[in-house]
């Protein structure tokens, strides 16, 4: 086995995808306790309004650039702030329909898309080989795996379409039941 050298980057990048699928999950977890009302209502209310969790995701992100950008870190405090960067980027993402469209239904399907693009992207800067050691196999296994994805992703789309259909009016439901 060859030693590989350490990759911060690679390192950062695995912290914010686990911080990231982490928060995405207990975001959306919450949300459907509180809106059925198995959990006490947690929804910071101001003035009469209901303060989204993308809000807090992006105060956190803005601390987290502006933490890297004028303090001084070691390697510890950098993954720190891959960690809360992880954690904003899910409270913000998670809601991206919300603010793309500027309202609207907690669970658009723009949402689920935007949270599946920032999971890719962040795995691959996470688990992808590096460019340097890319080989001929690489390129045929990462061709079929896109082919495998491509299909899957007609397949997901369809079905996502029906349950659509089917979930869509339950979960508007459920929000408009649950609290403010």
């Amino acid at each position: 086995m060859t030693n590989i050298p350490f990759s911060p980057l690679r390192h950062f990048a695995r912290l914010a995808f686990l911080a990231f699928l982490l928060t995405f999950v207990a975001s959306r977890t919450l949300v459907i306790l509180i809106m059925t009302r198995r959990m006490p209502d947690l929804f910071l209310h101001m003035g009469g309004t209901h303060v989204h969790h993308l809000n807090y995701g992006i105060f956190l992100l803005a601390t987290v650039a502006g933490v890297l950008l004028f303090a001084r870190l070691n390697q510890a405090q950098q993954s720190l702030c891959a960690l809360f960067y992880g954690v904003g980027m899910a409270l913000t993402f998670d809601e991206f329909g919300m603010w793309l469209h500027l309202g609207g239904s907690y669970w658009q399907r723009a949402s689920f898309d935007a949270v599946v693009v920032v999971l890719s992207v962040l795995g691959l800067l996470a688990f992808a080989p590096r460019w340097k050691r890319l080989r001929a196999h690489h390129f045929a296994v990462g061709g079929v795996v896109l082919l495998t994805v491509a299909g899957f992703s007609v397949l997901l789309i369809k079905s996502l379409g029906h349950a659509n259909e089917k979930l869509m009016p339950k979960l508007i439901e459920i929000e408009e039941s649950g609290p403010g």
